[in-house]
């Protein structure tokens, strides 16, 4: 699952402590693939550099309520993705993916920017399970982890053509026949699979106690949100680093190119980016951390 690392789990520990050092830990490990994201979501670095800081100062915020339903990385992406919205409203601030701008096929995140509504009462169409917040945890929680071992069994099996396809339907969000021109297959392969993976989710339920709507476009707006948040297939940032080094098998090379640049994660990108920066940058601090840092220690908790 996407839970908090035990690595993690000591940096909060030692950031809700109010400790300086871990605090300026975790705003160098992100504080570069934050910008590169919101850089090519925005295209003007001033803007930028703000919503980046504005980014780390939320996460302070939310630091007290944080319950660790995800990774740091992916928490501070949300962060962030929010407050792009917050600012701009505009379309295209609203996809994921680049591919999503091609065929303007993205989902709305109009809705509450609080710092933890996204988790606590999931993206805009929360109505599909709010009905109260423990049976809301039940269900994301279940559709959660059976799209965990959809993806991992398809990467352990090597079936990578698979994963483009669902990766595309509840990633990328596009229909059935753009997923088949995409990927140059049959728009009835797209279907197969499509019904394959969705029957294999729903057994997975089945098998719990939890109640999951039966209508078929509600559950799959269930399935577009959860992979959404949860980022579940995108490769680990070593990955993309070895995808950068070429150093990666042939097919595996195959799926990360098709995620990075035929789907075009901005999340990953912004990792692909960062890294490359990082490999031509020398050692010197950069004024960004020291913005950050100046303008979030006061949000720090100080033991009395």
């Amino acid at each position: 699952m996407t839970n908090v690392s035990q690595a993690e789990q000591v940096l909060l520990d030692q950031i809700r402590l109010g400790e300086e050092q871990a605090w300026s830990q975790l705003v160098n490990r992100y504080e570069g693939r934050l910008a590169t994201f919101a850089r090519a979501r925005l295209g003007q670095k001033h803007d930028c550099d703000d919503i980046v800081q504005e980014t780390f100062i939320a996460f302070l915020r939310a630091l007290p309520r944080f319950r660790g339903e995800c990774n740091l990385e992916t928490f501070l992406f949300t962060l962030l993705r929010r407050k792009i919205i917050d600012s701009y409203r505009r379309n295209a601030a609203r996809h994921i993916c680049l591919i999503q701008d091609v065929y303007n096929s993205g989902t709305s995140d109009e809705g509450p920017s609080d710092a933890l509504d996204c988790f606590e009462a999931g993206s805009p169409a929360v109505s599909w399970y709010a009905r109260n917040e423990e049976q809301a945890d039940r269900q994301h929680a279940a559709l959660e982890q059976a799209l965990y071992d959809l993806v991992n069994g398809y990467k352990k099996q090597l079936s990578l053509m698979e994963l483009k396809v669902v990766e595309a339907v509840f990633y990328g969000h596009l229909s059935n026949a753009d997923t088949a021109r995409l990927l140059g297959i049959t728009a009835n392969r797209v279907g197969v699979l499509k019904h394959r993976c969705i029957k294999q989710i729903r057994g997975h339920i089945d098998q719990t106690a939890v109640s999951i709507d039966s209508d078929s476009t509600v559950f799959e707006s269930m399935l577009t949100d959860i992979w959404q948040n949860s980022r579940l297939s995108c490769p680990k940032r070593n990955t993309v680093g070895a995808f950068l080094l070429e150093t990666l098998d042939k097919d595996w090379h195959d799926y990360v190119d098709f995620h990075l640049n035929t789907l075009g994660c901005h999340y990953c990108r912004a990792n692909l980016d960062d890294l490359k920066r990082q490999n031509a940058e020398n050692n010197s601090p950069r004024s960004l951390h020291v913005r950050i840092m100046e303008s979030t220690i006061g949000f720090l908790n100080k033991p009395t």
